[in-house]
Formats: structure tokens, sequence, C-alpha cells
């Protein structure tokens, strides 16, 4: 059984700036009792969209349940609130520091400012922050991910399997680790087909991050993609990229999706034949791995960084038509090896 609990913002005047937490062991007692004190906890504060966004906070709680299921350990899951501050990000860390998780981890760069604040005051407990490389200390663990590299197989893949010779991709935030993703599909693209189009288009700008929880934007935005002839979309956007992917189905063209394998994803199964492909980020045994080296007593510090050469990134095969196109598939293990091999250099700004 699932017990909710709610934790309280500390200091913070309005009551709906409250936390809601999942814990997803079983207990009959509050996660901030006593009684739990010796157990094993471990805790994930989920960015922009939550756990259900089908990619990237997905993926962090599948190496949530694994680590529960394979290490025994309780988790607890808190979701963002709508129009945060970094306040609220502090007093949420804060909360699930001292309800003795360990560690505890921020799925999403957005978390940086907090964790430089709250780290240093539990210097016993481990602070993860996936996609971020920025805050530094002796109890931090920064999880990045070369995004550009398996995004450029994915530009590979595009430019092979589209007939318009025109394709997209849109960014759900306008920040530097979503240019990423821009640079390198964009640069496989043209690597492979030079004459192929591509059409790039950001959903927000910072600091209004919607374009990372709004389906509806990314659907519009795909549709705009789709009436410029393009029939190769990949989506960069949380969970505003179900609304793109939603569209592009509709049309009998072809997603790449994004962070989790999304042909798998069952929020998206009415969708999955148009999903191509995915650029998936190992986030899950990301996850995994730095709650079982707390386990282990070997906490992981500083960055690790996750790229093709370790299958921290790379393009999932889960679609039997993407596996059946063996030229596209060719020319995707053409490059991956290149680009492992250092005669590929994938940029990381567009």
């Amino acid at each position: 059984m699932r017990r909710i609990t709610r934790i309280a913002a500390v200091g913070v005047m309005s009551a709906a700036l409250a936390v809601s937490v999942t814990a997803c062991g079983d207990s009959s007692s509050s996660s901030s009792s006593s009684s739990d004190s010796k157990d094993k906890k471990t805790a994930l504060a989920y960015d922009i969209g939550g756990r259900g966004d089908q990619s990237f906070n997905d993926a962090a709680y599948a190496g949530l349940a694994k680590a529960e299921k394979d290490l025994g350990v309780k988790g607890t899951e808190a979701e963002p609130s709508d129009g945060e501050s970094d306040a609220d990000k502090v007093q949420r860390l804060t909360s699930l520091a001292r309800a003795g998780n360990n560690p505890v981890i921020g799925v999403g760069f957005a978390y940086a400012p907090a964790i430089k604040k709250v780290a240093p005051k539990f210097p016993k407990i481990t602070f993860g922050i996936i996609d971020d490389a920025s805050v530094t200390g002796s109890n931090i663990a920064n999880i990045v991910f070369n995004e550009e590299q398996g995004s450029y197989l994915a530009g590979v893949a595009a430019a092979k399997v589209t007939k318009t010779k025109t394709v997209g991709f849109i960014g759900g935030v306008e920040t530097p680790l979503i240019k990423k993703f821009e640079a390198g599909f964009t640069q496989g693209v043209k690597d492979t087909n030079s004459s192929v189009k591509v059409i790039s288009q950001y959903l927000t700008q910072p600091p209004n991050f919607d374009g990372f929880s709004k389906p509806d934007l990314g659907k519009a935005a795909a549709q705009g993609q789709l009436d410029k002839k393009a029939d190769v979309i990949y989506s960069a956007a949380g969970l505003a990229g179900s609304g793109a992917i939603e569209a592009v189905s509709k049309a009998g063209k072809w997603n790449i999706g994004v962070d989790s394998d999304q042909y798998n994803q069952k929020g998206l199964a009415a969708y999955k034949e148009s999903i191509l492909t995915s650029v998936t980020k190992d986030v899950e045994d990301s996850v995994f791995n730095l709650i079982k080296s707390v386990q282990d007593g070997k906490p992981q510090s500083g960055e690790i960084r996750y790229g093709l050469d370790k299958d921290g990134v790379g393009l999932a095969t889960s679609n039997p038509k993407f596996t059946e196109m063996t030229d596209v598939v060719a020319a995707v293990d053409k490059a991956k090896q290149e680009i492992i091999d250092g005669k590929i250099t994938v940029k990381t700004t567009p």
C-alpha cells in the first residue's frame, strides 16, 4: 500500500506551498517518526511535470522502484508545485533530509540553487542532482549525460527516413541543456544528408517552464511543423512532448521520443506505432547506482557522466519497424562507433 503524507513548507506563509509526498515503502508510521530512523530511506524530488510525464521523471522513478525491490529501501517521492520558487525547493529538500532520507535526489537542473544551500547543512547525507554539474560539494553527486550524442543518432535516423526532406525539433524550454539535444540532432541530420531541412522551435523561454509541463503547447508546435511538411519530429519537452507525439501520430508521421523509451510507456500506448525510436538517457540506472553506493557505504560524489561509451545515452530499438530498417540501423551503428572512437565530435550548442 502507498501512504500519502504532506511535508509542510517551513516558513512559507501559504499552506498552498506545502509539498505532497508519496512514500513507496510499507509502513504504518509517519516517515518523519523516530521509529523509522534506522530504516534505509531515500527520496526523489521531481522536476516540472512530476511523475507520470512518460519521460524524464518516470525514468528516475524506475530507478527508485528498482532500488526498493533490489535493495529494500523505502522510497519517498516529492512532487513539484505550480509556480514554485527556489525557496520552495529548499524547504522540500530540507524536509526530506530531516526525515532521514539518504540520498536525497533532485531530478533536474532546477534543483541546483536549492542543493547548493541545503547540502552543506547535512554533511552526512548525499544529495544527487540530475543534469547539473555547476553545484559541487563533498556530499553532492552530479549525474550528467551526453545528450548531444544520443541526439546525433536521432538526427541520423531522421535524415534517413524522411521523405519530405523536412524534419522538426521541439525543445521544451530554451536552456543550455535542451540546446544540447537540438545541437546533436541538427548535426546528425546535416552530416547524414545536408539537403534535409531542420525546423527548430522552443515552447517557452525561462523563467517560464510551462514548455516542460503543458501538452497543448507541444501539440500546437508539432502541428505547426507538420503544416510545414515535417514528417519526423523529435521532441525534448518532458510532459509537453506527449502533446507533440499525439499530433504527429494522428498525422501519420514519425515521432522520436526522449529520455525514456517512449514506445514502451503505457501512457503513450495509443501512439506507440508512430514512435520510431527514442533518445534514451539511463536515468533509471543512474538513480539506482547512486542509491546503491550510499547503501554500500561508498557514496558517489562529484561528476558522474553517462555517454554512448557506457550506454548511458543511446537510441531505443523497441519498435520493430525501426529494426526492420536495416540501412537506418546500420547508419546509426556506424555513427555511434565513430563517436565513441572520437572520429565524430558532437556539438553541445546549436
